[in-house]
């Protein structure tokens, strides 16, 4: 017999008990639609920098929702202890750059750059500290012998584009604490003191010497994405769903109305390609407005919708391994020229196809396995950095379910 007491509770009695709550929602999986955003945005830019077509960064900004994206998780994190988090950050973020920069710095020292090349050799071995720690632009050489011509003489230059992302990514790590503190004593103010900053010293700081000094270029990143990074903070925070649903859908486009505005009163050169990218004003408004209504649609997937499913396996490739693809997708592009080139020595290509060898498509056709093969060979570091098992191709195993039919 039973030592446990069974208390019979009529059923009139039963019946006006309050029911169970529901379980919780499960907080700690990924978010498949923030997932979603970053491979779209990873996406973009590399066919930005395939193509250049002034129009992709209009249609989706991917840098201001990449790091809307990052100070989301960074805000999650941050709820423990500050500096182990940023420790945390910055260990899953240089490994890969330094990897890269070891590989970068030998082939340009093979090209024939050095401590002597910009006439200051106490300078040259003092900046590769940035090397270490991005707080500022990396050393890279202007232009090269280009291996004996092979491939273009600013191959440097081409191939060290996506580090200022990383540069701007380490300031927002380092003052998240403070951004975080701030947003949730002063919101609104936080929110946008980094777009007013930016109309000010774009509208009213315009010296040659200070614009394109290091300050600047720290100061222009903060300020140009510095809203994006914390309008990710408030999402996590759970802020932007305390105001009215009307708010955010009803003042986001005119922000971005005011963006577009300004870009097209900036002056065209004709023989100049320009886009909003090169318009820190521009780039900032739209920017923000864009990632706002992408925050605000925000579903918060814990599982993919059945019509999205087929791309799970292509998306969870992409985000594990965002930083291996966003460092080396320009390595991919610019090593794919020197490879179409011969095909111009063959006489069937010449005549019958120089569209294709001069099509941008047939880069990116050639430039995607060379990334794909680059990631495979350098991705791995991005697990030892999370202090994961290191792993050649990390896409997702189909999970075992029940046989159809079975109950």
């Amino acid at each position: 017999m039973s030592d446990t007491i069974r208390l019979r509770i009529p059923e009139q009695l039963r019946r006006e008990l309050p029911a169970d709550p529901p379980p919780p929602a499960r907080t700690g999986g990924r978010d498949r639609y923030l997932d979603l955003l970053r491979a779209l945005a990873l996406v973009r830019v590399v066919l930005f920098h395939n193509f250049g077509w002034f129009w992709l960064p209009i249609v989706f900004p991917s840098m201001g929702v990449m790091f809307a994206l990052a100070g989301s998780l960074m805000t999650r994190s941050l709820s423990r202890p500050a500096l182990g988090v940023i420790r945390g950050r910055l260990r899953r973020l240089l490994p890969p750059m330094w990897l890269f920069g070891a590989v970068l710095l030998t082939l340009q020292i093979v090209d024939g750059w050095g401590p002597d090349s910009e006439g200051h050799p106490n300078w040259w071995w003092g900046k590769l500290a940035f090397w270490v720690l991005p707080l500022s632009t990396p050393p890279y050489a202007d232009e090269l012998s280009g291996f004996h011509h092979l491939v273009e003489s600013t191959w440097a230059a081409q191939l060290v584009v996506p580090l200022w992302y990383l540069r701007a990514y380490v300031w927002f790590v380092l003052l998240s604490p403070l951004l975080l503190r701030a947003l949730r004593r002063f919101p609104l103010v936080t929110l946008f003191a980094p777009l007013a900053v930016s109309i000010g010293l774009n509208l009213f700081l315009t010296d040659p010497e200070f614009v394109y000094g290091r300050v600047w270029e720290a100061a222009g990143d903060f300020t140009t994405f510095g809203s994006c990074w914390i309008l990710g903070m408030a999402h996590q925070e759970g802020l932007l769903r305390r105001i009215p649903q009307y708010v955010l859908p009803s003042i986001a486009p005119l922000i971005m109305v005011a963006g577009f505005w300004y870009l097209q009163t900036r002056p065209v050169d004709p023989t100049v390609r320009s886009t909003i990218e090169d318009w820190p004003i521009a780039q900032a408004l739209w920017s923000f407005g864009f990632v706002a209504m992408l925050l605000h649609i925000s579903p918060s997937w814990e599982r993919w919708p059945a019509r999205l499913e087929l791309w799970n396996g292509l998306v969870s490739l992409l985000n594990a391994r965002a930083v291996s693809v966003y460092l080396w997708h320009e390595v991919a592009l610019v090593a794919a020229v020197p490879l179409i080139d011969p095909l111009w020595k063959i006489p069937f290509f010449e005549q019958h196809l120089p569209w294709l060898l001069s099509s941008p498509w047939f880069t990116l056709l050639v430039g995607l396995p060379l990334l794909a093969l680059l990631v495979l060979v350098f991705g791995w570091v991005e697990d030892v950095a999370a202090k994961r098992r290191p792993r050649l191709f990390p896409y997702p195993r189909r999970p075992r379910g029940r046989r159809r039919g079975v109950a």
